[in-house]
């Protein structure tokens, strides 16, 4: 389910099995102990990070916060972990998909609004990710799941570590990709895209590698030969993985419903065609040259 923009069967195959493993990393197996509580905006973790969500069930010591109404996608957390919830301060992104913030060393932090300006709407934002997107060989669908993941597209998120910005560049990192001012979306999403890019070609186009260190840094995924043992990276790397294979098998299945039904419309319109004709009436000349020689 995984795609780039150049030739890669390959890959696709490698990146969707090994994204399936790692969305593993976050299910455990046992039994449900509890209906799901109220609905939260904020899980407030001892490490000091918090996890946006929309509502969640406690089972014994896991807890699990779901991303959307549909329960679709979601994170386990260590129940201890959790040191409470809090109300999510209003976004000026309403119009587009919230998630926390986070940075390339940490997996899921929070936001803190570091800023003030005018919030991208969200024409613009598409934009930004397509220009980026293009200039660096990738899926947009990747980088917006990344995107997601890193700030819930709040271009002025700053994480506890000092990450900012929509792809939460660390300022070191930042100046590496020649970003001046992570706060502005289009240097930022470039900045990322190209780390993203060179993460990618340095692992060979092993997606579950790549974003592993582009969470927890190269080293870390050098020093494991993989996903560091981190919950918070295991659980970085399967959301965005899930949420990406969602949006391809949406986009799959929307085509098939498109061809079938594009189909179906031509098998009606040329029965109606053969039913308005009289019989023994030859086909015109003109359709009979148009099907030997399309144009």
């Amino acid at each position: 389910m995984i795609r780039g923009r150049r030739s890669t069967t390959g890959w696709t195959e490698k990146l969707a099995a090994e994204g399936a493993n790692a969305a593993l990393y976050c299910v455990v197996a046992i039994a449900l102990l509890a209906r799901p509580a109220i609905a939260a905006d904020l899980a407030i973790l001892s490490n000091g990070f918090s996890i946006r969500h929309e509502h969640r069930l406690v089972m014994g010591a896991t807890t699990r916060l779901f991303f959307g109404a549909d329960d679709s996608s979601f994170t386990d957390v260590p129940t201890a972990e959790i040191t409470g919830y809090e109300k999510e301060p209003p976004s000026p992104l309403s119009l587009l998909p919230q998630a926390p913030a986070g940075q390339p060393g940490a997996a899921v932090p929070t936001s803190i609004p570091s800023r003030s300006g005018p919030a991208l709407s969200a024409p613009a934002m598409h934009q930004v990710v397509d220009s980026a997107s293009a200039a660096y060989h990738l899926d947009p669908d990747l980088v917006n799941s990344v995107i997601h993941a890193e700030s819930g597209f709040n271009s002025h998120a700053v994480s506890p570590k000092g990450a900012r910005g929509l792809m939460q560049l660390m300022p070191g990192t930042a100046n590496q990709l020649g970003v001046n001012d992570a706060f502005d979306p289009q240097a930022n999403v470039t900045g990322g895209s190209r780390y993203l890019r060179e993460l990618l070609e340095r692992y060979n186009f092993d997606l579950v590698k790549a974003l592993a260190a582009y969470n927890a840094g190269p080293d870390r995924v050098e020093q494991y030969r993989g996903v560091p043992p981190f919950h918070e990276t295991q659980a970085y790397v399967a959301r965005i993985v899930h949420e990406y294979n969602q949006k391809k098998i949406a986009q799959e299945k929307e085509a098939k419903q498109k061809q079938v039904a594009r189909k179906t419309q031509s098998a009606a319109h040329s029965s109606l065609k053969t039913s308005t004709r009289e019989p023994g009436t030859p086909k015109p000349a003109s359709t009979t040259i148009a099907a030997q020689s399309p144009r």
